[in-house]
């Protein structure tokens, strides 16, 4: 909406920052920090009149303390991200819309799974087979949308291989939208203890946020022999924002946490990382970059699997953060070593763009 005005630069030369995305992105970021530090204290008044208490499951590691702990916190990062993504992007760009429409819907199938599981006083929600349904009716919308888009191409980006990009055709579509779905189940995965996914969220934010600057610059992207996508520059200011509301959630997130995210949050802000990740052509990079929410998915997927086939169990627990905590790490321990685990995660995404 701001973006506008730098139409009315020649009658008020400021007004022309406005035009420049890496202003807009700071901006953005810290509307969304200052909306967090706004409405959050309110927010967790109101959960915790309503009585929206998080149910603690009976098996595991002992967390009853927590029991009643407001959830449904997703709700703050989602109003100060949004309020900010349309304050300050341009609100022409297709991309920016799609992200939009995404979050919001996963966030709204989110926001139903976390009613009905402090309604029923119970940790299962809405059943996964319907709630996969949904998740991926919505991302083959958004896969769909982007196939037939006509500067989009098929050709998948492979991380330290310029010339190896092979053309999926109509397969890109079913691959996206898996990307996107497991994107978003991989996050609420790893939403299990206080603060534990918000950081890694961030730091992944952080890295798109810059991959989406770079894809949107034709010389930059030239350079670092990444795809070029046209308005890809406004996606960074998506990024910024989700980091300034991760940023002010954290706040209240952090051990001992006063508000938990809940659905609503997760299943939200992973759609929209696995959405940006495919919209800039670096869909193989998440796994990479993300890599937390990979090992976690990982660690369920192989429990059960490992469970059904000899009765055994491979880990203590899963995810793989509760057999940390079944061998004795304390919780802040965990969350603190799987942010630095992210970080370096990052750093390995980044420097993949000039090891080709």
């Amino acid at each position: 909406m701001l973006y506008y005005l730098h139409q009315f630069a020649s009658d008020f030369s400021p007004f022309n920052v406005f035009r420049y995305i890496t202003f807009r992105t700071g901006a953005a970021t810290l509307t969304a920090i200052f909306l967090s530090f706004l409405l959050g204290p309110a927010l967790i008044r109101m959960l915790a009149r309503l009585r929206v208490g998080q149910p603690i499951r009976e098996i595991g590691p002992a967390h009853q303390a927590k029991a009643g702990t407001p959830t449904m916190g997703g709700l703050l990062i989602l109003l100060a991200l949004m309020v900010s993504v349309l304050l300050w992007t341009d609100l022409s760009n297709r991309l920016v819309w799609m992200v939009v429409g995404l979050t919001l819907g996963y966030g709204v199938l989110g926001f139903i799974d976390d009613y009905q599981k402090v309604t029923k006083r119970h940790s299962a929600g809405i059943r996964a087979r319907t709630k996969l349904f949904w998740q991926f009716l919505m991302a083959f919308g958004v896969a769909t949308a982007l196939y037939y888009n006509p500067s989009f191409d098929q050709e998948l980006a492979v991380p330290f291989f310029k010339e190896f990009t092979p053309h999926l055709g109509i397969f890109y579509i079913p691959l996206a939208a898996l990307i996107i779905v497991g994107a978003s189940n991989a996050v609420n995965l790893t939403d299990g203890l206080d603060g534990l996914a918000m950081g890694p969220i961030m730091i992944t934010a952080g890295t798109f946020l810059l991959l989406s600057y770079a894809a949107g610059h034709a010389r930059i992207a030239e350079y670092l022999a990444i795809k070029s996508v046209v308005g890809s520059g406004e996606l960074a200011i998506f990024c910024g924002a989700l980091i300034g509301g991760g940023l002010g959630f954290l706040w209240y997130n952090t051990s001992p946490a006063q508000v938990f995210m809940g659905d609503v949050g997760s299943l939200a802000l992973g759609g929209a990382l696995g959405t940006i990740a495919i919209m800039i052509r670096q869909e193989i990079l998440l796994a990479l970059v993300g890599g937390i929410f990979v090992i976690e998915a990982l660690s369920v997927m192989i429990q059960v699997f490992w469970f059904k086939l000899t009765g055994k169990r491979v880990f203590l627990m899963a995810p793989i953060h509760h057999h940390f905590e079944k061998k004795g790490w304390a919780e802040q321990q965990i969350v603190v070593r799987f942010w630095i685990v992210s970080v370096i995660l990052a750093l390995l995404a980044l420097s993949s763009l000039k090891i080709r």
